[in-house]
């Protein structure tokens, strides 16, 4: 079963679609089949792979609201190995639609759409959520089994994670027993800022070893790599950035492992 990972912190600008993306495309550098999920309806995550978004006729939106099959919506990018379901500003009217039509706007949907035996195919799920925790941000919290939180190493980072992880909270104790913290993940690090460096050693301290040990840097080769519609191990494959998106991968696929190795045998009675 395919590992499902929702990249998400209400805060904007932190790089959770950066990360969201370019995670996807280093997991297929490891011989990974991945489905990206872009449930932020600016769509950034479809257009990094080179997608039009004004083009789509069918985007993850068709999928919430049940009018189409996964199979008919989700797209191969021009990363092998990599496929996703797109977006567009079509998803942020999911929940008033829902509504206009009697229906239950579900916190479940999404979990519900990853039921298909189609997702099977994948060894990783990635979820880019929206900077906010409303109705698609609850329905990945919902369907993921693990989280990766982007914190930008700035002075306001410690209180939105402190709003994040009460709702992670509810989440566990009222739909999603299972969800699991993954890792914080600094993001835009400068070692020559002395506030990044304040930052970092304060989460660090704070939330131990649910902290990944690689760090995202400021580096000019991931914003040129996006502008481009490429992640940035395929832009510029020796660039820090592209090695830091690659340690990143290599912590995931470990936390993954040591997960299944942790899992108890589920026999046939």
């Amino acid at each position: 079963m395919a590992e499902k990972i929702a990249v998400i912190n209400q805060k904007g600008g932190v790089g959770k679609t950066t990360t969201a993306y370019n995670l996807a495309s280093t997991l297929a550098r490891y011989n990974k089949k991945v489905l990206l999920i872009d449930l932020d309806p600016q769509g950034n995550a479809s257009m990094a792979y080179g997608i039009d978004i004004s083009l789509l006729k069918r985007t993850v939106a068709d999928l919430l609201l049940d009018e189409a099959n996964i199979r008919k919506v989700v797209k191969k990018t021009n990363i092998k190995l990599v496929s996703i379901l797109p977006s567009n500003l079509s998803l942020a009217l999911v929940e008033t639609k829902l509504l206009e039509k009697g229906k239950n706007s579900s916190k479940n949907r999404l979990k519900e759409v990853l039921e298909d035996r189609y997702t099977r195919l994948f060894d990783y799920i990635i979820i880019d959520c929206p900077p906010s925790l409303g109705y698609l941000s609850l329905n990945a919290l919902n369907a993921a089994d693990s989280l990766i939180i982007p914190v930008q190493c700035e002075y306001f980072a410690l209180d939105a994670i402190a709003q994040l992880l009460a709702t992670i909270i509810s989440i566990q104790r009222n739909s999603n027993p299972s969800l699991e913290i993954m890792g914080l993940l600094m993001t835009m690090y400068d070692p020559r800022i002395n506030l990044s460096l304040e930052i970092a050693s304060k989460i660090r301290a704070e939330f131990k070893d649910k902290v990944f040990t690689c760090v995202i840097p400021r580096n000019v080769s991931i914003p040129v790599a996006s502008m481009k519609s490429l992640p940035v191990n395929h832009y510029k494959p020796s660039s820090k950035g592209s090695l830091s998106y690659l340690a990143l991968a290599r912590e995931v696929m470990e936390y993954v492992e040591q997960k299944k190795r942790n899992r108890p045998l589920v026999t046939d009675r």
